[in-house]
């Protein structure tokens, strides 16, 4: 069993990340803004704070093995995370990634294809400077997971195909994962770490 700090606990892959470690036996402290909901829940320590607070982020992290981060890019640069990490002891972070900095066929990225959403740039952009940041990283044990194109609700199977730098594109031409089965490979990797500083994608 570890002692895992999970940032970002209430949100959609937050909380897969949040029930996937609970059903194996992991004790979690569940970071957000309002984790109320989770109180009194059987191996979840819910902490309320906001993470660009760098002194209650440390003192959060303290003591524990392993965090796993799945909060938003746009305006909170890796080092938020990063330092207070460091200054808590924690060896590894572990981070939800996007799909924008992932590679196509052509090995272009999926954020500079014409038809990427103009919505999620800003977004995916921050997340592609969030990864380079971690490249550079020389003390943390890091792991940044992508999702594929399409990351969205959907049955915990238990199934999934992981990759490297490139997009996963199944079954006709559909790149897609649920934040359920998500979970199951962030949590594999949590227990059989096979990605030390490496960024991964899964997918179907």
């Amino acid at each position: 069993m570890s002692k895992i700090a999970i940032i970002g606990a209430t949100g959609r892959a937050g909380s897969q990340l949040l029930e996937e470690a609970v059903r194996r036996g992991h004790s979690v402290t569940a970071i957000a803004r309002n984790p109320a909901k989770l109180e009194g829940r059987a191996g979840v320590t819910p902490v309320a704070l906001d993470i660009k607070d760098g002194a209650a982020l440390q003192q959060a992290l303290s003591g524990h093995d392993v965090v796993l981060s799945a909060a938003r890019f746009s305006g909170i640069p890796a080092e938020t995370l990063l330092g207070p990490a460091k200054k808590a002891g924690v060896k590894r972070v572990l981070v939800v990634g996007g799909a924008g900095s992932l590679l196509l066929p052509d090995d272009s990225r999926v954020i500079d294809s014409p038809d990427f959403p103009e919505a999620y740039k800003a977004e995916a952009s921050a997340g592609a400077v969030y990864l380079e940041t971690l490249r550079q990283e020389k003390e943390l044990d890091w792991t940044f997971l992508s999702p594929s194109a399409e990351f969205v609700e959907g049955e915990r199977t238990g199934s999934y195909k992981l990759g490297k730098d490139h997009l996963l594109i199944g079954a006709g031409g559909k790149s897609w994962i649920t934040f359920a089965d998500y979970a199951i490979a962030m949590l594999d990797e949590v227990e059989k770490p096979a990605h030390s500083r490496q960024r991964f994608t899964v997918g179907y």
